[in-house]
């Protein structure tokens, strides 16, 4: 049972003890989401866009949730040129750029989750491999696949229940710049 069921179980359960005047002795306490509020405002173009991403990525963690418009730990803008690229400042938090010229070559919403698996902690991992979503642009523009792996998701749901070693969290929840994670446009010449 995933932790999201159980916390709805343990409500469920401890509103209907209450309405019969029961009572439980020591509950488990619910594990609480941390809750990573992002903001499209300066890339109206994506965010519908961001809005899959998170939905991905909330579905693929049970103990995050990223929500829309409710504050600013995440900023995503759009972009002309340079590249997409994400900027941690610290774990769940800092800006996505989404390059428009990029996102018309390789899948928008690969990009975007990828960029946002930066914010959540993860590092590139340029192994062409399109079933691995921190592959990047790595695995070529006809990847379309949006969704972390398995592995990639345990790892982000690791590092927000605080249960890496201090060593397997340094490099994860620090500020970085993650930039080159897709390749240049092709040009016909």
């Amino acid at each position: 049972m995933n932790s999201r069921v159980k916390r709805l179980a343990v409500a469920a359960l401890a509103t209907a003890t209450a309405t019969l005047g029961l009572t439980v002795a020591n509950p488990a306490p619910a594990s609480a989401a941390m809750t990573i509020c992002y903001n499209t405002s300066q890339a109206p173009s994506y965010a519908g866009i961001a809005n899959q991403a998170a939905s991905i990525w909330n579905n693929a963690t049970n103990n995050l949730t990223l929500t829309a418009n409710c504050g600013t730990n995440l900023r995503i803008y759009q972009i002309t040129g340079g590249g997409s690229y994400a900027q941690r400042t610290s774990l769940g938090n800092g800006r996505v750029y989404i390059d428009t010229q990029q996102a018309a070559q390789y899948s928008p919403l690969r990009i975007m989750t990828h960029e946002i698996g930066h914010i959540l902690g993860l590092p590139d991992n340029y192994n062409g491999n399109c079933a691995i979503l921190m592959s990047g642009g790595s695995a070529g523009t006809s990847c379309t696949n949006p969704y972390p792996s398995t592995a990639e998701a345990n790892r982000v749901t690791s590092l927000f229940a605080g249960t890496l070693s201090a060593g397997e969290r340094s490099s994860s929840t620090g500020s970085q710049v993650f930039k080159d994670s897709w390749p240049a446009l092709l040009t016909v010449g």
